[in-house]
């Protein structure tokens, strides 16, 4: 008898704990961001490389790429950019990455063009669909709280 209690109790524990799991999902928020049944959601990810403009002065590059800086961030404003950010040195030439919250490949191109320096072909973009959790959006608002200093 023991063990029966012993047994129910257990799987008792078990039903619980799988219920508490369950009720974390927010429908609301997984609508707001355009979430799956798995919490997931098709992106536009840009590998930034160094592009084919090797003519540009330093005071040329130094302004596109201040530009660029700009860019990202009125693009993160704009809630169209979820992620960015450089590369360690690599013999591939890639220099950095965008996450682009959107799923349409000739949107992200247009949005890629407000950048200074990948119109100036200081960079060259490669874009793929990439499927990831629709949740990633809402880590940008703490960006700023962990920030210090800007470029």
């Amino acid at each position: 008898m023991k063990i029966i209690l012993i047994t129910l109790s257990l799987a008792f524990i078990s039903f619980l704990s799988q219920a508490q799991e369950k009720s974390k999902y927010d429908e609301a928020l997984a609508k707001k961001l355009g979430a799956d049944n798995y919490g997931m959601k098709m992106y536009v990810l840009v590998i930034l490389k160094t592009g084919s403009n090797t003519t540009s002065t330093k005071t040329q590059t130094d302004s596109l790429f201040k530009g660029h800086m700009a860019n990202i961030e009125k693009l993160a404003k704009e809630n169209r950019l979820v992620v960015a950010g450089p590369f360690a040195k690599n013999d591939k030439q890639y220099r950095g990455i965008f996450i682009l919250n959107t799923k349409s490949l000739e949107e992200a191109k247009a949005w890629l063009a407000t950048d200074p320096a990948v119109n100036a072909k200081l960079l060259d973009a490669e874009i793929f669909n990439w499927y990831g959790s629709a949740a990633l959006p809402e880590y940008l608002p703490y960006h700023d709280k962990v920030q210090k200093s800007s470029f």
